[in-house]
């Protein structure tokens, strides 16, 4: 029989081993060596399920810890079984059993560096004449299969101070720092956790899994974790944890007095009683020890310019271009301030129609980018989020804009939380009460506005003519003004402000692309843009000069420097900026390249966060000539102003890499630098007419008209194709004259006087494109 299961009576064995077997240890384990009259003996720590091969060949998988050597640096081992035996184990084997093999093939593991187990598996058939035997954790006194009881094991857990190098460990702890699941580079989802435990030890888990669910269940700061079998590896004198083979993971709320229920995906898991006053142990320290506390989450409490974590309510989304996603929620409070709502076509928007305008006053749109629209896209209507680190910004003296940026840094992200999250069921029973109350509002709505859409072609004919009778913009202040006939404005002295209503008869430039300059705001100056080529010269030139050796590997930042295999043999360097000592995610470093060329440093700027091209100097690293840009983050490149910047030594940016949230946004590096920062500027002229005149007048604009980032506009297809259309929404190609939409805006006129002659000019201001324009 090769498969036996073991019936212990007085102590012995009922069926003891042939006495021809020798027991071999797990370390004498060797290719090349002879085992056909040995056998190994081990605990069962890990089964995988019973599958098959491409050849329909059962496997089953066990992994043997051998006891004899357990203090042991590798002290387990992968046994592959096959064929009727891997039937007959999956039946019988459960973990804590005793395990012995004999008969077996010895052959090299190709997964010894990923799970930590022997360099060898054992590799056992019936075919190859191999016999296993198995003994219960607590004395089999039956034979058959399915009466064969077990224990659950007895795990060790690890403190944190005592972790070693190389080791796969258990170990509970509290989390301190985490950054929501999101997809990794490669397929698989990444989440971040830094833990800590009463030996005052910090210990960061990089975990990996191709399936979401199976990554650990984390809200909130001060969750209690337990993992079992992570990988623990030493990096730059630190430890750090990783997922390896039969990695699994339960999470507590970690207050002090809440349930004691696990979250975890996995079905069978074991939790002893003295585990309890493990996590108990852990609350009362972490109450007394951490602070946990975060940010207001209600929409009522936010301020400009905060970055904050969110529990709400999805109710809406939307596709908004390739690298973002709308997301329209709300918790039943009110904001205080009026809030961007982002544009986009009501046939592109997911949701109830009536709820929506039900609780149009209530929601507002955070508006995700980059990494995180993929997960965004998959959340369910209704579902219950909490999203962190939303950023609120000034779209306008009064409105605000809630925005989730690109990237894990500060713990970005979106969670999803379960119906009996404490959460999610007080705020359930808060917007039940809020809802009810703002129902009673919908007897008013038409038709039109429950359906969003017009019932036959009379319908929408009838709308587009009722359009053209209406204006196409929208007035932001000074509503007090009124209408004033352009003759009057003409034969008015300046300066004065007007209220107008006229048409667009033209503009330029045609190609709107060459609409966009850039404006110092300190000296008043435009410039061009400069093209990729000036660029890339520049790089170009730069690299001449080789990097300074004694400029790398500083205590704030990591070089690497490599030859390159061309004829040139270019010699570049790249210097990672460290915070707290380590090098950060990709997606948010800093980092200086000396030497590359421009399609080098766009590959980089796919990648990491910030790209600052520098050059070396006797002393120190230093920026380029500032005809290049200072910086590029995505696909912007910034630039300063030759005329008021006087740039420092690009040591300066330690201070930022000191800060506690370094952020490295543009305006602050630029700071730091001693640049004056270049914006990105709409600047247009309009013919405008009315009937008693017309007038030129001229748009100076960073966002506000056309509701676009005019730093975006020239490497973003989407929004190029988006002003295009609201263009010809303005200025309709090929229309009469008397056709054309009306425009209601203010201008202000201005004197500019030289020693030749003095004119007047005429510039758009405090006015916006309607959103059903664009």
């Amino acid at each position: 029989m090769p498969v036996q299961l073991l019936k212990i009576i007085e102590g012995r064995s009922e069926t003891p081993l042939p006495s021809h077997l020798q027991k071999e240890d797990l370390k004498h384990l060797q290719e090349g060596l002879d085992h056909t009259n040995k056998y190994f003996k081990g605990t069962v720590i890990l089964s995988y399920p019973l599958t098959k091969l491409g050849d329909g060949t059962d496997f089953f998988k066990v992994v043997l810890q051998d006891l004899d050597n357990w203090c042991s640096r590798i002290n387990s081992i992968n046994i592959l079984i096959y064929g009727k035996m891997a039937q007959d184990c999956a039946k019988v084997i459960r973990h804590g059993d005793m395990f012995v093999v004999a008969g077996f093939k010895l052959a090299r593991s190709p997964t010894a560096r990923e799970d930590g187990r022997h360099g060898c598996h054992l590799e056992v058939s019936e075919e190859a004449g191999s016999s296993i035997y198995v003994r219960g954790s607590k004395h089999v006194q039956s034979l058959n299969p399915f009466k064969f009881s077990s224990v659950a094991p007895k795990y060790v857990y690890t403190p944190l101070n005592r972790l070693k190098d190389g080791t796969i460990v258990n170990l509970y702890g509290i989390v301190k720092f985490f950054k929501p699941p999101y997809v990794s580079k490669g397929t698989d989802y990444c989440s971040v956790v830094t833990l800590v435990d009463p030996s005052n030890v910090k210990l960061t888990c990089t975990l990996f899994n191709g399936n979401l669910d199976s990554l650990p269940k984390i809200y909130k700061v001060g969750d209690i974790v337990r993992f079992h079998r992570i990988k623990i590896r030493e990096y730059n004198g630190q430890m750090q944890g990783i997922t390896s083979a039969g990695f699994a993971s339960l999470t507590f709320d970690g207050t002090v007095g809440a349930p004691l229920v696990p979250r975890t995906s996995s079905k069978v898991y074991t939790f002893m009683d003295e585990e309890q006053k493990t996590i108990e142990e852990l609350r009362v320290w972490a109450a007394s020890n951490l602070s946990i506390s975060g940010p207001a989450a209600k929409l009522s409490g936010v301020q400009p310019m905060l970055f904050f974590d969110l529990t709400c309510q999805l109710v809406g989304k939307a596709k908004v271009d390739g690298s973002s996603f709308l997301l329209k929620v709300w918790d039943g409070t009110k904001c205080p301030y009026p809030t961007w709502k982002v544009p986009v076509e009501a046939r592109d928007l997911e949701g109830e129609k009536v709820l929506l305008h039900q609780l149009r006053n209530l929601t507002v749109d955070i508006l995700v980018y980059d990494n995180h629209v993929q997960l965004a896209k998959s959340l369910k209507l209704g579902s219950f989020l909490r999203i962190y680190s939303i950023h609120t910004k000034q779209a306008s003296a009064d409105d605000i804009e809630f925005h989730l940026h690109g990237g894990t840094c500060y713990g970005r992200g979106i969670g999803v939380l379960p119906d009996s999250n404490p959460d999610v069921k007080e705020l359930k029973a808060f917007l039940e009460s809020v809802a009810l109350a703002e129902s009673q509002n919908m007897e008013s709505m038409s038709s039109v506005e429950l359906d969003g859409t017009f019932n036959n072609v009379t319908d929408l004919e009838s709308h587009l003519q009722r359009c053209q009778q209406l204006s196409v913009t929208v007035l932001t202040d000074h509503q007090d003004l009124s209408n004033t006939e352009l003759k009057t404005i003409l034969n008015s002295t300046a300066p004065q402000q007007y209220r107008i209503r006229a048409k667009l008869r033209s503009y330029k430039p045609q190609k709107l692309y060459q609409s966009v300059k850039l404006h110092c705001s300190k000296c008043n100056n435009l410039r061009e843009v400069p093209d990729g080529d000036d660029f890339d010269l520049n790089l170009q030139s730069s690299a001449c000069t080789a990097p300074n050796l004694e400029l790398q590997n500083t205590s704030w930042y990591d070089s690497v420097m490599w030859t390159t295999q061309d004829h040139k043999e270019r010699k570049i360097a790249i210097h990672f900026v460290k915070h707290d000592e380590m090098l950060q995610q990709p997606e948010d470093t800093l980092l200086m390249i000396e030497g590359g060329t421009l399609k080098e440093v766009w590959k980089l700027t796919k990648r990491f966060k910030c790209v600052i091209p520098v050059r070396s100097t006797e002393d120190d690293l230093e920026l380029l000539d500032l005809s290049t840009p200072f910086l590029l983050q995505g696909n912007i490149k910034y630039y300063g102003c030759k005329q008021c910047s006087t740039p420092k030594p690009i040591k300066s940016l330690s201070s930022i890499a000191a800060e506690q949230r370094p952020s490295w946004e543009p305006t602050e590096i630029a700071q730091v630098l001693g640049i004056e920062p270049l914006q990105y500027v709409f600047v247009m002229r309009f013919t405008l007419v009315d009937g008693t005149g017309a007038l030129n007048a001229y748009l100076f604009d960073y966002e506000k008209f056309f509701q676009i980032p005019a730093s975006e506009i020239l490497t973003n297809n989407f929004l190029q194709q988006k002003m295009q259309m609201t263009m010809n929404t303005l200025c309709p190609p090929e229309r009469k004259l008397d056709d054309l939409p009306w425009l209601e805006c203010f201008i202000k006129s201005y004197n500019v006087r030289d020693a030749v002659k003095h004119q007047v000019y005429y510039q758009i201001f405090d006015t916006t494109v309607a959103e059903d324009v664009v």
